[in-house]
Parts: C-alpha cells; sequence; structure tokens
C-alpha cells in the first residue's frame, strides 16, 4: 500500500520590496513521503522569491504554484502559467539531472534550479559543463545552513512572513527567523 502525502497549509505575507510585489498567499505543500520538511520548506522559499513575475511577466494574469511534486517528475515543483495555460516559469529544487532540466526548457519561457544540500557543489561542478547550452536556464544556490534553517519552521500550518529586500527572502514566523540570501551560479 503506497503512503498518502502529508498536506501543510502556509498563510504567508509577502513583502517583495525588491520588485514593489506585496500579496497574502494561501497556500497547500502536499509533502511526499519520501520529501524532507528542508526540501518542502525551500519550494516555498522559491516560490516566495518568484511570486513577483505573475506581475512582471504576465501583468497579473497567470498563477503561481506548486506542481505534483516527486510522484510526477514530469512537472515541476513550482510553476508560473499564464491564463492561456503557457508554462511562463519552471522551477526545480534540489539536484535535478540534464536530460529533464534540457526538456523543461522546451516547454517552458525560464527554467529556474534552486540547488540546496551538502552534496550541491558536487552537483554542480559535475554537471556544469552540460547545462551550459541551455540558454532558458539559471541555477541558484541556497546555502546548506540557511536550507537546514528553513526546515525548522515546518508545521502542518504556518502563518509566515516574507520579506525579500536587496536579495535576501526572510521568512519569519512563531517558531524564528531565517534569512535566504540565493548565490546565482548560471
Amino acid at each position: 500500500m503506497a503512503l498518502k502525502a502529508t498536506i501543510f497549509k502556509a498563510d504567508v505575507a509577502l513583502a517583495d520590496i525588491d520588485h514593489g510585489h506585496y500579496a497574502d498567499l494561501q497556500l497547500t505543500l502536499a509533502r511526499h513521503p519520501s520529501e524532507t520538511d528542508e526540501r518542502m520548506m525551500v519550494r516555498l522559499a522559491a516560490l516566495a522569491l518568484n511570486a513577483h513575475q505573475v506581475q512582471d511577466l504576465c501583468g497579473g494574469d497567470a498563477r503561481i504554484g506548486f506542481g505534483a511534486g516527486l510522484s510526477s517528475p514530469d512537472e515541476p515543483d513550482v510553476q508560473l502559467q499564464d491564463f492561456t495555460g503557457r508554462t511562463r516559469l519552471w522551477i526545480e529544487v534540489g539536484q535535478p539531472e540534464d536530460k529533464p532540466l534540457a526538456k523543461a526548457c522546451s516547454k517552458a519561457d525560464q527554467v529556474l534550479v534552486y540547488a540546496f544540500g551538502p552534496a550541491a557543489e558536487v552537483w554542480w561542478r559535475g554537471i556544469e559543463g552540460k547545462l551550459t547550452r541551455l540558454d532558458k536556464l539559471q541555477v541558484w544556490r541556497i546555502p546548506a545552513v540557511e536550507a537546514q534553517a528553513l526546515a525548522q519552521l515546518a508545521e502542518r500550518s504556518m502563518q509566515l512572513q516574507a520579506t525579500l529586500h536587496e536579495g535576501v527572502l526572510t521568512l519569519s514566523s512563531a517558531r524564528g527567523s531565517v534569512g535566504v540570501e540565493p548565490l546565482r551560479w548560471k
């Protein structure tokens, strides 16, 4: 018998000062049984970092949300889709292989990867040469310490404040506050 996903709810008060975007987001995260709190919270951070694209890329005529998750490898972890159904932004977290990233670049206008974890540097050194031809791709690094700290904010029902200022995303809740400053690799 297959294990079911655990459902997490997050109410996020987003203040993206860098892009002049402010929103209250009611998010549902389905955490696959093999997914860690760390990965789930990096997905949430990736969404918060890119929520401004709803306005910037699509003039407000779009929806940003979570994909089906680990159980559907052909779907992004986070996606921005306009109301015509066109995928404007495809976001992956972790250390994906080069072939699925190339396929994502053929399906979306822009693809972002947020690599995290202690093996991210090793993954990047091994895959960097294979990704140079993918013009639509950006690769960002979330420092391992910051990703691990994000996991401490995870709870089944979350009330979060997300502030993006000068490239640093600060996620805060009653459990504490974590600053995340992604580093661009590509």
